[in-house]
Parts: structure tokens; C-alpha cells; sequence
């Protein structure tokens, strides 16, 4: 029985909706941490509350966002080739974390673990990735697409390999150097990708009085996340310990009021409406 389009616009939305409150989720169990430590002190980071009773929330929240980034289909193939390779970013910024454990724990975990944890996880998401793209090469090969579209989609493959291939080599021939800077390469790809998909949406082509609206929104989330990189590089500059937590909580917090606000506007649009136009009603 082939699903209606009411039944792929709900699967649509609620793929959407679970990005924001994964987002709250990481949140709650964070403000859980800092409460059994009585607000004494704080993480210099959101990142290394993986040190902390916060870890699993925190894995589990960014793989998670980072399936939902790849499974959800971008308005353009080049909105769709950023949010493919934040997705691919997510996981590494999960499973290899900061260096640096912190000292605002409740309760410790140790280096030993840590490293171990990386090395299996990491040889997983090597295992997944690499499946990932044949099956993708597999898929396109099917379906090119054509001319500029075409160009695009073996670009946007041709670049996820490069990374993953990148990655791999990085972590087998240079371990040390993977486990002290994989965390934020992984960070700061995952962000510039976020940015730059919220700053295409506040300069795209403006239709409707409604579609213009949502275009002057896209760009004040865009304005507010470059002041957010500004107001990071002056708290570097001036030593503060929490500038990696303050830039952390303001992106993601912007990129949940982007990601709502977009789920607001395509509420009522499908994926793909070339599919959906050739999927029969619901009887």
C-alpha cells in the first residue's frame, strides 16, 4: 500500500520537529549537570560535558541530528550538499571529544576511557560512512539527474568521500594528532556548513509577501550568528575561559530558531513534490 502524501508530509514533519527537541534534550541534560554541581562551576565548553553524566545525552543527541541533517532533503542540491556534510560532521564532533576534560564534573570519566571509546566508535562511524557513500554512488548512478543538477549531486559525493577518506587516514596513520584535533575540525565544518545554509536562505530569491518575511527572519538568524563569531574572537582576545561555551550555546540556539522557523514555513511542503505528485491519494 503506497503512503499518502498526508503520511510523507507528517514523516516530513516530524523528522523536523525531533532536530529542535533533540536540541532541548541536550539542554536539559546539561542544566542537570551544572545543577549537581550547584552552578559552582561551569564546562569551557558544551563539548566537554562529555567528561560529565551529560555524555550519552550529548553522543546521542548530536548523532542523532546528524542522521536527521542527512536523511532531510535540502530545498536545492547545494543546500543539500551542506547539510549532508554537517550531518557527516555531527558524529565526529560526538564520539571524539575535547582534549581537555575539565574540572566541573560530578563524576569523572577517565582519559583511559576516553581513548577507547574513540577507537571503537570512530572505526564504526568509518564502517557506516564508507557504506553510506557506496550505497549513495549507487543511488546516483540510478538517477543522475541532469546538466547542472547532475554536476552537483557527483560534486557533493565526490567531496563527502574526499572527507570521510581524509578522516580515515588521519586516524590510522596519525592517531594522536586525530584524537587532539578531530573534535574541532569536525566542529567548526558542522558550524560553517549551519551558517552557510542559514545565510542561503536569507538571500534566496524572495517570492510572496510570505516568503519575503521568512527571508528577513533567515537573515537576522544569520546577522546574529556572525556577531555570535565576533563576539567570540573578542572573548578569545581577552582570555575568557568560557568563550568556546558562550559561541557553542549562542549557534546552536540560533540554529534551533532557524530550523523552527523553517519548519514553519515548509509545514505544508513536501521533500520532494515530484514524488509526491506521483504518489496516489489516500482512499
Amino acid at each position: 500500500m503506497a503512503m499518502s502524501r498526508d503520511d510523507v508530509l507528517k514523516t516530513y514533519r516530524y523528522l523536523r520537529l525531533a532536530m529542535v527537541l533533540l536540541v532541548l534534550f541536550l539542554a536539559a541534560s546539561v542544566l542537570t549537570e551544572v545543577a549537581h554541581v550547584h552552578g559552582a562551576c561551569l564546562q569551557t565548553s558544551i563539548s566537554a560535558y562529555y567528561y560529565t553524566p551529560a555524555q550519552a545525552a550529548l553522543v546521542g543527541t548530536l548523532v542523532a541530528i546528524g542522521v536527521c541533517l542527512v536523511a532531510l532533503k535540502g530545498q536545492t542540491d547545494e543546500e543539500d550538499i551542506l547539510l549532508n556534510i554537517a550531518g557527516m560532521a555531527a558524529p565526529v564532533v560526538a564520539v571524539v571529544p575535547v582534549p581537555d576534560p575539565g574540572g566541573c564534573a560530578s563524576v569523572d570519566v577517565s582519559q583511559a576511557q576516553r581513548v577507547a571509546a574513540v577507537e571503537n566508535n570512530v572505526v564504526a562511524l568509518l564502517v557506516v560512512g564508507a557504506t553510506a557513500l557506496l550505497v549513495t554512488g549507487v543511488l546516483l548512478a540510478r538517477d543522475p539527474g541532469e546538466g547542472r543538477q547532475r554536476r552537483t549531486r557527483v560534486l557533493g559525493l565526490g567531496l563527502a568521500t574526499l572527507l570521510l577518506a581524509a578522516g580515515a587516514g588521519v586516524f590510522l596513520l596519525a592517531r594522536g594528532a586525530f584524537l587532539a584535533g578531530a573534535h574541532y575540525a569536525a566542529a567548526i565544518v558542522m558550524f560553517a556548513c549551519i551558517v552557510r545554509v542559514v545565510w542561503f536562505n536569507a538571500t534566496r530569491r524572495a517570492g510572496s509577501s510570505s516568503m519575503r518575511a521568512a527571508r528577513t527572519r533567515y537573515g537576522a538568524v544569520a546577522l546574529a550568528m556572525v556577531l555570535s563569531l565576533v563576539v567570540f574572537g573578542v572573548l578569545l582576545l581577552l582570555g575568557v575561559d568560557h568563550a568556546v561555551l558562550v559561541v557553542e550555546v549562542l549557534l546552536i540556539g540560533l540554529f534551533a530558531v532557524f530550523w523552527g522557523l523553517q519548519t514553519h514555513e515548509l509545514w505544508d511542503d513536501a521533500p520532494d513534490e515530484a514524488a509526491l505528485r506521483r504518489t496516489p491519494p489516500a482512499r
